[in-house]
């Protein structure tokens, strides 16, 4: 043992097993994190299946189960959430006796999952992103804009908040959840899903997005995807949802800053009148404006002036279809252009929101927000 009275064999002998100790460490605790990250990823998948699956079964039992000879033509509910929360609002907004006659008065239409969506066409609307609601002649579009009319027009069964500071975080969750949320959500779709196989489905998203949804490039996206996910969770689990509250604003009942609104809708619900796509349009075409009355803002740093030539569009998805028309409206929250159906050669009005909207006046050659 006499190697073991020489200090530096000792202090050799003491560095190799610190060392051999922390690559040991070090690759127990890199396996664990890699197993807890594939579990917190697994984790998260089955969550947002789970989210879906529930609202698609929920909204089968308000609508009621679909024909042999409806499919193909139904959207589906579970590739749709911004369709999903409109018809949810749509419910409830409607729920009081009082206002059944209203719902009947406005049929539904289901409209194909891809282009061309002729009913629309037929109205004159380029707007191709769906879910869209009519009130008269008036035809709305853009999720936000239609949850703002729709709690404006119904207030009896009002989901959005009251009060500033509650009202501050429904907005700032709206604008989150929409803009930095969805997009990351939309990444996660599992390349083995059925309509990833339709070339026309996947050419039509292509269209609609900007970007490629073939398969191997929705399998590339997924990691960074997945990645702003769990970034996502974490924020939420660890602020508004760390005092193991059930609804954001703290009340009885979920609001608009909720996304758990199934049950409230589905105990609720009247059941509206469903029209073929000719009578809808006929219907919405035959019918009177709802807002017959608009005003152009003279400080709107546009410059824009009522009855101008003027074209819009969304600049976020489905940038490539324009609306086109007589400048109606011009406020801080819409836009407002008076166009004309293909059938019945009635006026109509088209309202989309100002958020991620681009107006510019016809053969001017700068666009505008």
């Amino acid at each position: 043992m006499s190697f073991m009275r020489n200090p530096t064999t000792i202090f050799g002998t003491l560095i190799l097993s610190a060392i051999a100790g922390s690559t040991y460490h070090l690759r127990s605790h890199h396996i664990y994190n890699r197993e807890e990250s594939e579990a917190r990823s697994d984790e998260i998948e089955g969550t947002l299946r789970g989210h879906i699956g529930l609202i698609e079964e929920s909204l089968d039992r308000l609508e009621g189960k679909a024909t042999e000879a409806d499919r193909g033509k139904k959207i589906s509910f579970g590739t749709l959430p911004f369709e999903v929360s409109i018809t949810l609002n749509v419910y409830v907004s409607i729920s009081k006796p009082a206002d059944q006659e209203k719902c009947n008065a406005h049929p539904s239409q289901l409209q194909p999952p891809t282009l061309p969506r002729e009913d629309v066409n037929a109205l004159g609307v380029k707007y191709r992103r769906i879910p869209i609601i009519s009130i008269g002649r008036d035809i709305y579009c853009d999720t936000r804009l239609i949850l703002d009319k729709l709690e404006e027009r119904f207030p009896s069964g009002k989901l959005g908040a009251s009060q500033p500071e509650q009202k501050a975080i429904e907005k700032l969750l709206e604008k989150w959840t929409i803009d930095g949320v969805f997009p990351r959500a939309a990444q996660l779709i599992p390349p083995a899903m059925p309509m990833l196989s339709d070339s026309k489905f996947v050419q039509d998203r292509g269209e609609f997005t900007g970007r490629s949804w073939a398969k191997s490039a929705i399998a590339e996206a997924r990691p960074e995807a997945l990645a702003h996910m769990r970034e996502f969770f974490q924020i939420l689990e660890s602020t508004i949802l760390a005092d193991g509250r059930d609804w954001v604003l703290k009340g009885a009942k979920p609001t608009l800053a909720d996304i758990h609104t199934v049950k409230e809708a589905e105990q609720n619900a009247p059941k509206c009148t469903t029209l073929k796509g000719a009578e809808a349009v006929k219907h919405i075409s035959q019918a009177e404006f709802a807002e017959p009355d608009g005003t152009v803002d003279d400080k709107d740093p546009l410059g824009l002036k009522k009855g101008q030539d003027v074209e819009s569009w969304p600049i976020d998805s489905g940038f490539n279809h324009r609306d086109r028309g007589q400048l109606f409206a011009l406020t801080r929250q819409e836009v407002v252009l008076t166009t004309q159906a293909k059938v019945g050669h009635r006026d109509i009005h088209i309202h989309h929101p100002r958020t991620n909207f681009r107006i510019r006046a016809v053969g001017d050659s700068g666009s505008k927000l």
